[in-house]
């Protein structure tokens, strides 16, 4: 018996599968799967319609319905390609398909096209014999090097302030338990939830546990991660949204709440736009945002440099250890995290952070002589 999915849209989704089928820049593959779910929203039309209408196949449509369900929209939308069959081109082949798809186009052409592509192709390998373009779209899609394309890459700017901000960190962190100013590292995840349209019947002996083969989309709920590595402490706030409101409560309830007793709390977080002192001044009134802010000290981590905050680490466990499964509502949810941050606290459990100034100055060169740019001119001189 297969399982059956039920693809729900937002209006916002709806949106933006529209302009996606209506955009010539996205893939075939990616238009493909829009087509799908918004065909499958309406309910009107089976699987096997679906793909007759599509030239698709009953599989295609049944895993972007599931990928929909359990991973939200840009899961569905950016399947991998899978492997096929046997490669028509080897490398020596492909390395040529590669070198004139770098060359400029034909006469009267303003770029290459999969087919001009082929047809070429022919003329230069004539032992291969005819090659399809589609043959050709995935030989150039599978390279490192796509001559049409700009890749969109988050690259750390190495500078004087991405040193900074790492060592201030790093130092940070180096520095010993202080319960007068405790170290917290704060981020924020979120979490697919997905219902179960029919209650499971238990398992007895005798009898394996049934399931309902239909699940549906429950909307998505977003969780603030606390964690103090070197108190053995953390706590997790789910919540529906992550605005400057939700933050700035996060900060009162980390200074009157968690660490009433603290002077200071030590804060590292990184540079989204809602992760500022003035996020409070939204939420409250001058003098409430001024208390609070008197109790913190904000650490951020470089721009493209998250994975410096411990907090990152702990959302990684609380992902597999509690999140990897299907949660159907934020109650549920709500309940999941309390009992595993409830066993992590009573467990004392610790992050053993081993990454220092000393390793980054010797691993990260890169980013120092990138901070000091000048450095040749100076020794000449």
């Amino acid at each position: 018996m297969n399982v059956r999915y039920i693809v729900e849209l937002t209006e916002e989704e709806r949106n933006e599968l529209i302009e996606l089928t209506r955009s010539g820049t996205p893939s075939a593959r990616k238009v493909r799967r829009a087509n799908i779910l918004l065909m499958a929203e309406r309910r009107e039309l089976t699987e096997e319609q679906i793909a007759r209408a599509l030239s698709s196949s009953t599989s295609t449509v049944y895993r972007t319905k599931r990928r929909l369900v359990e991973g939200g929209l840009a899961h569905a939308l950016n399947e991998a390609t899978r492997p096929g069959g046997e490669r028509k081109l080897d490398a020596k082949q492909e390395a040529t398909l590669v070198a004139l798809a770098c060359t400029d186009p034909p006469e009267g052409r303003a770029k290459w096209t999969m087919q001009l592509l082929a047809d070429r192709l022919v003329v230069l390998l004539p032992e291969v014999g005819l090659v399809s373009a589609e043959t050709v779209r995935r030989r150039l899609n599978e390279n490192e090097l796509k001559p049409w394309q700009q890749r969109m890459w988050c690259i750390p700017k190495f500078d004087a302030d991405y040193v900074a901000n790492m060592e201030n960190v790093l130092d940070l962190y180096a520095q010993p338990r202080d319960e007068t100013a405790p170290l917290v590292c704060f981020d924020e995840t979120f979490k697919q939830l997905v219902l179960e349209t029919r209650a499971p019947i238990p398992a007895k002996p005798g009898s394996a546990k049934c399931v309902d083969y239909e699940y549906r989309r429950n909307g998505t709920a977003n969780l603030f991660v606390f964690v103090a590595p070197l108190e053995g402490w953390r706590q997790v706030k789910v919540t529906d949204h992550k605005g400057n409101a939700d933050f700035a409560e996060c900060m009162r309830d980390l200074v009157d709440v968690h660490f009433p007793n603290a002077g200071l709390v030590r804060v590292v977080l990184d540079n989204l736009s809602t992760h500022r002192p003035g996020a409070l001044y939204t939420a409250f009134p001058a003098p409430e945002a001024r208390r609070i802010l008197r109790r913190l000290e904000f650490h951020y981590t470089p721009k493209h440099g998250s994975w410096l905050n411990m907090a990152e680490i702990e959302i990684g466990i609380l992902s597999r250890q509690c999140l990897d499964r299907r949660i159907p509502d934020q109650d549920a949810l709500v309940a999941e995290v309390g009992a595993w941050q409830a066993e992590r606290n009573a467990a004392h459990a610790t992050i053993e952070w081993m990454f220092d100034i000393e390793r980054a100055r010797a691993k990260l060169t890169r980013a120092y002589e990138a901070a000091r740019p000048n450095d040749e001119v100076e020794e000449a001189a």
